[in-house]
């Protein structure tokens, strides 16, 4: 394979992070290229060497995505950094799909369930009052409050949970990634 052909498919992989990341990563490959020719190698001994250039891709998308969820813990960071490791992880996804989707959707189904008793105990703390609750208004307040604070401190609950799930695929990814390194390295 040939440089041209290395960088057209390293970029195709890298395709929807940040230009300004792209380009970085871009340029370090083309000093790999510029070094090996400077020792006499041609452009396909160095692309050998280098690999795959869409495991490559899968990899760097998985370490970009890794640093992204360490710097900023956010939900958009949590998914960028899940997506990363499927695509690092496109071997096992069948092993990890089952699992990983129905522990997503689960926690997903938690934090609309805190949402929803959010808003009733809310309702109730509003509308208790005036509508003849059952124990009078002091209770419908003292009630709603209640239970608006325990949808509060569920998701909380959940929230660390979830930050804890995210932790755990990146550590398994990390991992996985250590295991097939050597293999990588080997082939070239």
């Amino acid at each position: 394979m040939k440089r041209n052909e290395f960088i057209k498919r390293l970029k195709a992989g890298l395709k929807g992070m940040p230009q300004d990341t792209v380009d970085e990563i871009v340029a370090d490959y083309e000093e790999h290229f510029a070094a090996g020719l400077a020792e006499g190698r041609s452009e396909e001994e160095v692309a050998a060497a280098l690999g795959n250039p869409g495991r490559l891709a899968r990899e760097l998308r998985f370490e970009a995505g890794f640093r992204n969820w360490k710097s900023d813990a956010s939900p958009s960071s949590a998914w960028s950094a899940i997506l990363a490791f499927m695509g690092l992880a496109t071997i096992d996804i069948l092993i990890l799909l089952p699992i990983v989707l129905p522990v997503l959707g689960v926690v997903f189904g938690l934090f609309v369930g805190a949402l929803a008793a959010f808003i009733a105990g809310g309702f109730i703390l509003i509308a208790g009052p005036f509508s003849g609750f059952p124990g009078g208004p002091l209770v419908s307040i003292l009630g709603g409050l209640g239970i608006m604070s325990a949808a509060i401190a569920a998701a909380a609950l959940l929230t660390l949970v979830s930050i804890w799930i995210v932790n755990a695929l990146m550590w398994f990814g990390r991992l996985h990634y250590r295991v097939i390194e050597p293999a990588i390295h080997s082939e070239a």
